[in-house]
């Protein structure tokens, strides 16, 4: 079988004898030259993961496996290096050879996977360990599995110039409130006053407070038993000085890159680097992650930011930019936590209708989180278009797909998929895909109920949401919903959806009417709202 690359990867199915031992597969630059890599191409053993189904998470992974996985990534970098130093390759060739290239080390990070399985899978569906309470096991992709996040700032919170004090008065309020997390604000100077155009990344006086002021705000949070996720900002980077032609390409500072730390396939910024392995954004230099020297930067910054400022983990800014095998790098080398990146693009639409059916979307965000190893969750942007449909239009049935699971990430890898209604972008004074108003509770009763790590967004904690918000806190974590609660799907239809939950908690949204029925479990109306209501069984 050969697999022709697409710009996205390139994969296949197929059903493999159970008597093999390994797979073995070669790649083709183009009808007459093949790479060899030492006479023995690139070989994945398949026994010791037979019983394993899919990508599960990567906490539960055999060492052996994960060594070896690593080991073809770097015998595939190390390939695409002596493949690039190659000078006297006709045009033709090289052409050929880069567009291979492009997909070598997006192969690479999932190859282990792709073919340990003969049968397509989604990483936690229908597992054995759904089936029970999950023991307390970090992993920087779900934390302790029972995580509430708090986004921290919405996009306005710089303008005052003390964000990191006042956030720190309402330290106390928000840890009351039950959640684990906070997320705050990039801490860079940065070009844009909200952080997003970093510059200097050791410089750490932003619009929001000076460094000893952040400081002082994590130790406050921590003193009050929450995490810290910083906002990091590794796909681009706002260059100081332009080079021969004008171009502002050229960074000062600590980080005191050229332009080869530039992709070179974005025409704004004329970068000598390789090109880009994800989507560019043309407002700012792309940063080449295959650089070394690159990479080394990053990690050794991350590290340093765990160590002086004390933050806990990540929340990784446009992760659509580059390889998530880039950021298993960061994350295995910085330790956090708790990661989360941040994969949004557009839904499915067909004559400006969203389409029932989005396995396409939450798809690729899958693929990103796989790319990465499981070492950070993605925020589940599927989810929230299905749920700004579903309300608005008043078709709860979107929130069923075709065989009877949630419909976003959080049907596929609920414990990677971090669930929210709106943040700093999608509301706030941006308001680029504002949640249905007037609806927002039933959002919040959708994701607080359900599985998946759930992140509440701050403009609602400070607003006449507050209790209500406060109130399904409470009953998730008295009730133990974790990231990998099992839902069952009881009505989807046009004007209700209903579920449960670990066969604790019953919920319904929309006018409809629903009641969890009468039998050896004991229901009883624990919370009500504007079209919801959550009950709790007391058997």
């Amino acid at each position: 079988m050969i697999l022709q690359p697409t710009g996205n990867g390139s994969r296949a199915l197929f059903t493999l004898d159970e008597k093999l031992d390994g797979f073995l597969f070669v790649l083709k630059l183009d009808a007459n030259s093949w790479v060899n890599f030492q006479g023995n191409d690139f070989y994945i053993p398949l026994s010791s993961a037979r019983s394993v189904k899919g990508q599960s998470d990567s906490e539960n992974e055999e060492t052996s496996g994960k060594a070896h996985t690593d080991g073809i990534i770097n015998e595939i970098r190390n390939l695409v290096s002596g493949l690039n130093s190659e000078k006297s390759l006709q045009t033709k060739v090289k052409e050929a050879k880069e567009s291979i290239l492009n997909e070598i080390e997006k192969l690479a990070a999932e190859a282990y996977s792709i073919f340990r399985s003969s049968t397509p899978s989604y990483p936690e569906e229908d597992s054995d360990a759904d089936d029970a309470e999950p023991t307390i096991n970090i992993s920087s992709g779900t934390g302790s599995g029972f995580e509430i996040l708090c986004q921290g700032f919405n996009w306005e919170s710089n303008k005052s110039g003390r964000w990191y004090m006042e956030l720190k008065e309402k330290a106390s309020e928000i840890s009351s409130l039950g959640f684990t997390v906070i997320w705050l604000p990039p801490p860079t100077e940065s070009v844009s006053p909200e952080g997003y155009m970093p510059k200097d990344l050791y410089n750490l006086n932003s619009r929001y407070g000076t460094i000893d002021e952040l400081k002082d705000l994590v130790k406050s949070l921590h003193g009050v038993g929450l995490k810290v996720l910083g906002d990091v900002v590794l796909n681009h980077r706002c260059a100081h000085y332009q080079n021969q032609n004008g171009v502002w390409n050229i960074f000062g500072g600590r980080l005191n890159w050229d332009d080869r730390a530039v992709v070179g396939d974005d025409p704004h910024f004329q970068g000598r680097g390789n090109k880009s392995s994800g989507d560019n954004f043309h407002a700012a230099p792309n940063i080449d992650h295959s650089q070394d020297f690159v990479r080394k930067d990053l990690i050794e910054w991350l590290c340093w930011l765990r160590e002086e400022i004390g933050y806990d983990g990540w929340r990784l800014d446009f992760v659509r930019g580059f390889w998530g095998g880039y950021v298993k790098d960061y994350l295995d080398a910085s330790e956090p936590y708790f990661a989360v990146g941040e994969y949004w693009d557009s839904l499915s639409y067909t004559y400006g209708e969203m389409d029932h059916n989005q396995d396409a979307h939450r798809q690729r965000i899958v693929d990103w989180i796989n790319a990465t190893n499981g070492t950070a969750g993605a925020f589940d942007v599927t989810t929230k278009g299905i749920l700004h449909s579903a309300l608005e239009r008043r078709e709860y049935w979107r929130l069923s797909d075709q065989k009877g699971k949630p419909p976003g990430v959080v049907g596929w890898w609920p414990s990677r998929a971090v669930t929210f209604i709106e943040n700093h972008d999608t509301g706030s004074t941006q308001g680029h895909w504002r949640f249905p108003g007037g609806k927002e509770m039933q959002g919040y009763a959708y994701i607080l109920t359900h599985p998946g790590t759930p992140a509440v967004f701050y403009d609602h904690i400070v607003s006449h949401h507050r209790s209500e918000i406060g109130a399904l806190i409470s009953l998730r974590n008295r009730n133990k919903i974790h990231c990998r609660s099992i839902v069952e799907i009881v009505k989807a239809e046009r004007d209700v959806y209903a579920a449960t939950i670990d066969d604790r908690v019953a919920m319904k949204i929309g006018p409809g009417y629903y009641e969890p029925p009468s039998g050896p479990q004991r229901w009883s109306l624990a919370l009500e709202g504007y079209d919801y209501k959550v009950w709790e069984t007391s058997s």
